[in-house]
C-alpha cells in the first residue's frame, strides 16, 4: 500500500534519493531552490513531518540539535564525538532481534530505529590528554 505523495513530497524523496548521507531541512530548502524546484522552508518541514510519519523518511538529532533527514531504507547506527562531532557508521546492529521481539509484543509497527554511542573519538582524546599534560 503506497501513500499518494504532494508534489512537494516526491521532490524531498527525489532529492533524497541522490544524497547519501543526512541533510538538513534547512539544505533541502536550498538544494531544491538551486535545482529550480523552490518551496517555501515551511512546506519542506510539512513535507518531512508527512513522510516521516509514513516511515518513508528518518530523521537522526545531533548532539547540537540539529535534525539530520534521509531516506529511511537501512538502520543507521553510529558512534559520535561529543567534541568535534565526528560520526563514524558502525554495521553490527546488537538490538536487530529486539525490533521483531517489541513488533509483536506491544503490537506497534516500527519504521526504523537508530542507535547512537556518545562519547570522544581517539583523536579528541590525545587532544584532551594533551591539555591536561600541559597544565
Amino acid at each position: 500500500m503506497r501513500a499518494i505523495h504532494t508534489r512537494s513530497q516526491e521532490r524531498i524523496l527525489s532529492l533524497l534519493k541522490t544524497i547519501k548521507q543526512g541533510i538538513s531541512a534547512q539544505d533541502i530548502y536550498v538544494e531544491l531552490r538551486n535545482r529550480n524546484q523552490s518551496m517555501g522552508l515551511a512546506t519542506v518541514y510539512r513535507s518531512l513531518e508527512a513522510l516521516k510519519l509514513e516511515g518513508m523518511v528518518q530523521v537522526r538529532t545531533l548532539a547540537n540539535g540539529e535534525a539530520l533527514y534521509n531516506l529511511a531504507q537501512q538502520d543507521k547506527h553510529h558512534l559520535t564525538c561529543l567534541q568535534c562531532g565526528v560520526s563514524i557508521p558502525i554495521n553490527q546492529c546488537p538490538v536487530h532481534n529486539l525490533e521483531g521481539e517489541l513488533e509483536s509484543s506491544h503490537k506497534f509497527k516500527i519504521f526504523y530505529h537508530t542507535l547512537e554511542f556518545f562519547g570522544l573519538c581517539s583523536k579528541c582524546q590525545m587532544n584532551q590528554a594533551a591539555s591536561m599534560g600541559a597544565h
